[in-house]
């Protein structure tokens, strides 16, 4: 038996953004809300299947069915989703073999193979694009390389190569990029990559387009090569230059071709060699794009006056600089700014920079100072920061900061107006964020906060055992009263989300949350205190306690009968009255733990109760009643009168109004296996026609939950032995009727039949 915290809620209809004040937003709502594809759909079933639908190698990899092929738009699509998931190995990468996927667009960034498997997955195919960014196993980018040369094909016509992160060995010493003579665009950001590197990759003959940040060159003179060609260049934290400032910029005046620059750095090196680039007037002629993010000195006059003299430029990066404040740049059409002095720039800056945590930690702590007070829904920003919080995982001031800025972006109302499919990423990446960083407590605080949105604990798909886990551990912390009363309140909620298999995987966390919340009860027993975190307690127990033998042992071993006992003869509510009564036939219903209940003080209590004028406080124990009545043993050894008892039940029931009343709290039953020993009892029919009476209030409540549980769990056969029972009582086969007949109104209503 449950009670929903939030019985009101109703599902939520996303209104996109206003497309005049926030385009990206709606875009982002209209395509977060919009379903998958039918392709990613397949796809993602073919993955999650793929050991199933594969043979397997003598070697253990898996082969594709004989008959299988896919063409090189689906084949590239399939591998990038199974990269995308985490789910290519060298086992899984073996299906790429041969000649049934046809690949030309290959991503395999992050993922974890070995030279062997990259080279016969890969390296056969017509490749044009690869990128192996922070591929990780043994797979160094000598191996990458060597094994792309062994294709004639794919040297003459491979275009772009994006080696981000890969590891040298250290006996390594130079690349043979030379013979890729079709490579266009090369990324060997943060790679051992040297001046000899350098050398070799700028003879390239048609190469446009370089990024060697982060790079151990020293000098970049050899860009001299390819100046007539080199239409792209990022050079960002260039820790090893060794060149002077005047030599530097020497070379870049020489690169006329030059349609992006980036020669950004970090804040804390004070660099200044992009504050004397802005000085030069015969530089840079046909730039579009320039990005200049982490210098020093730099003013928004001296990047208004260089932008003023390229009319072309569409975007300048002044992150982390004292520029981007003045009017120009807000009013200049087409002008894209990756800066800190609005949201839009801050934007940009998550954008441009979502691969560079250096700056992705401090555009998010910008972020959220702008979004402290936010009160319109932005889509697209928390796109943003999911961005940042995936490709940082371990990283822990971009997860902290990007918390609180999740935090900032969905509180309140805010995260109705989000969409579903982004709220759930969101948490996701929250909880992964906890399993890095179990230690860092704000962290851990800011998830807490974010699961109090009902929204996102109610709507939003995420890992409810996980969650479960996390919450009663913190709720056993003893922090603030505060944070105590946010985690009670969520476990309340998530006791009702997992299924009886994961409440009994839970062990630990179970007794743990039992116990600590008994002694919350106690206390406020004690002190005569009904306030909300005494109401979320009994919630919660209840609901944890429902469908679970191992958390109604852990409530009775905990001395809970006899604190339940103290709050019913201390407080008088009937809503305190009715989470108690609750509680206790979540136990009942257990029947190792039901002779507990048979004691003078339970009895007198429940007895007394049954004559409540608040019908659901009659209800719940009228069940207590039934459920302990139905065996005798219990009661064999006490002078309780069991008998008296049951006539008491019977007449209650028989002024109680019909069935389909309303009651004020809102109960609903996860099964109706509880119900089915009382049902078949037929000598007593006292227990008989409570069972009737409950099943009848909830299938009239919720006829298409409950009828589908009746065929699910073969309760109509049980209804029917009671319609058709010569000596059934009367009243018991009039609802058994009802309840029938209600169900077969019900399917002709949705003209079908309940599957068998």
């Amino acid at each position: 038996m449950v009670h929903f915290l939030h019985p009101g809620l109703s599902p939520v209809t996303i209104v996109p953004p206003d497309a005049q004040k926030d385009a990206l937003g709606r875009c982002v709502v209209l395509e977060e809300a919009s379903p998958y594809s039918l392709v990613n759909i397949c796809l993602n079933v073919l993955i999650a299947n793929l050991e199933k639908l594969c043979s397997e190698r003598p070697d253990g990899t898996l082969c594709l069915p004989e008959h299988w092929s896919f063409p090189q738009e689906l084949a590239d699509r399939f591998l990038g989703v199974m990269t995308w998931q985490g789910k290519l190995t060298d086992r899984t990468a073996s299906i790429f073999r041969g000649n049934q996927m046809k690949l030309k667009l290959v991503n395999i960034q992050k993922a974890k193979i070995s030279t062997t498997a990259f080279i016969k997955a890969f390296c056969h195919h017509k490749l044009v694009e690869l990128d192996a960014t922070a591929v990780r196993g043994d797979l160094a980018t000598p191996d990458i390389i060597r094994g792309l040369c062994g294709n004639s094909w794919i040297r003459q016509n491979l275009r772009c190569l994006l080696l981000d992160l890969t590891s040298i060995p250290r006996d390594s010493r130079l690349l043979f990029f030379h013979q890729l003579t079709g490579l266009r665009v090369l990324s060997v950001f943060n790679v051992c990559f040297h001046n000899e590197d350098l050398a070799n990759v700028s003879r390239l003959p048609k190469l446009e387009s370089l990024d060697i940040s982060s790079t151990l060159v020293t000098d970049i003179s050899a860009l001299l090569t390819c100046k007539d060609r080199l239409k792209s260049l990022t050079m960002h934290y260039m820790r090893c230059l060794t060149m002077t400032k005047p030599q530097i910029l020497a070379v870049i005046r020489e690169l006329k071709c030059l349609l992006h620059l980036d020669i950004s750095d970090h804040r804390e090196l004070k660099s200044d060699l992009a504050f004397h680039l802005l000085q030069q007037k015969d530089i840079l002629p046909n730039v579009v794009s320039l990005d200049i993010s982490g210098g020093s000195c730099i003013t928004d006059g001296a990047v208004e006056l260089f932008i003023r003299q390229r009319p072309t430029m569409q975007f300048v990066g002044l992150f982390a600089t004292d520029a981007g404040y003045s009017d120009f740049f807000a009013t200049k059409q087409g002008l894209r700014v990756a800066g800190e002095a609005n949201m839009i720039q801050i934007s940009e800056a998550l954008t441009q920079y979502r691969n560079r945590s250096c700056f992705t930690k401090e555009a998010l702590y910008r972020l959220f100072t702008e979004t402290f007070s936010m009160q319109v829904t932005m889509p697209a920003i928390l796109k943003l920061v999911a961005a940042g919080m995936r490709n940082h995982p371990l990283d822990l001031p971009v997860q902290f900061t990007a918390s609180a800025c999740a935090l900032n972006l969905t509180r309140q109302g805010l995260a109705r107006g989000m969409p579903v499919r982004l709220l759930s990423e969101v948490t996701c990446l929250l909880f992964k964020a906890l399993k890095n960083f179990p230690h860092y407590q704000q962290l851990q605080k800011n998830c807490l906060l974010s699961l109090t949105n009902s929204r996102i604990l109610v709507d939003v798909p995420f890992d409810r055992f996980d969650a479960a886990k996390f919450v009663m551990r913190w709720l056993c912390k003893h922090e603030n009263p505060k944070m105590q009363t946010m985690a009670v309140s969520i476990t309340s909620i998530l006791a009702l989300q997992l299924s009886p298999e994961q409440a009994a995987q839970l062990k630990e966390e179970l007794f743990m949350a039992v116990k600590e919340l008994l002694a919350i009860v106690k206390q406020k027993t004690t002190e005569n205190l009904d306030d909300v975190t005494f109401l979320f307690t009994l919630k919660a127990l209840w609901n944890l306690t429902d469908e679970s033998p191992a958390a109604c042992k852990h409530f009775i071993e905990n001395q809970g009968l006899a604190i339940f006992i103290r709050v019913l003869e201390t407080f008088s509510e009937s809503a305190i009255q009715s989470k108690v009564l609750g509680l206790l036939n979540n136990v009942a219903e257990v029947r190792e733990l039901s002779a507990k209940l048979v004691t003078k003080d339970v009895v007198k209590h429940v007895s007394v109760l049954l004559h409540s004028k608040e019908m659901e406080v009659s209800y719940l124990a009228a069940g207590i009643i039934a459920h302990l009545t139905s065996y005798k043993q219990p009661w064999m050894s006490c002078d309780l009168q069991r008998s008296a008892l049951l006539q008491d039940l019977y007449a209650t029931i028989q002024n109680w109004p019909s069935s389909t009343c309303k009651m004020t709290a809102l109960v609903t039953y996860r099964s109706f296996k509880a119900f089915f020993p009382l049902l078949g009892n037929f000598s007593q029919p006292e227990v008989q026609l409570w069972a009737l009476w409950a099943m009848y209030h909830v299938c009239s409540k919720n006829p298409s939950k409950y009828c589908k549980m009746l065929v699910e769990e073969k309760g109509l056969q049980l209804l029917c032995d009671i319609q058709e029972h010569r000596e059934a009582d009367a009243q018991a086969q009039k609802i058994a009727t009802s309840i029938l007949d209600d169900f077969k109104m019900h399917f002709m209503n949705y003209q079908r039949l309940p599957l068998h």
